[in-house]
């Protein structure tokens, strides 16, 4: 029988390459495989204005027919499938690509908004809404106590 010399940090490194493997899997913004089905989730950019809150929405390869979007006062659920094929062909080698993945975000709004004035605009893959804020969240001023 051989001694083996004890290295506390290496089996510290080791650990801490396997949660970060751990996280990287679990929190992946783009996708994950669930229950033998890819699922996609698309990156999103929100910004808030005094007048609306503006929602990117990054799908590529998506045709508008694909997406459900239905919005509430206080959020916004985005909902679709990705069905994406490339075929290519050169010297008798025929190659074939696909992905093929649905999602769902429910995206909590920051303030509340009309949702009856929402404006959509989907060009190259890209979401952008513009959801105005009702009146009284553009008028709120709140009143702070000193003292």
């Amino acid at each position: 029988m051989s001694l083996v010399r004890w290295e506390p940090l290496r089996e510290i490194n080791a650990l801490q390459r396997q949660m970060n493997r751990l996280f990287d899997d679990v929190m992946s913004p783009l996708s994950r495989y669930e229950d033998g089905n890819f699922t996609f989730f698309p990156p999103v950019e929100l910004n808030e204005t005094a007048d609306a809150v503006h929602l990117k929405l990054e799908t590529p390869g998506m045709e508008p027919k694909d997406l459900d979007v239905q919005v509430t006062a206080e959020a916004v659920s985005i909902s679709g499938e990705r069905k994406t094929e490339t075929k290519t062909e050169e010297n008798g080698v025929t190659r074939s690509e696909f992905r093929y993945g649905k999602f769902q975000r429910m995206i909590p709004l920051p303030a509340r908004i009309d949702n009856q004035s929402v404006q959509a605009e989907y060009k190259d893959g890209i979401l952008r809404l513009t959801l105005p804020k009702v009146e009284e969240e553009k008028n709120k001023v709140v009143k702070v106590n000193l003292g």
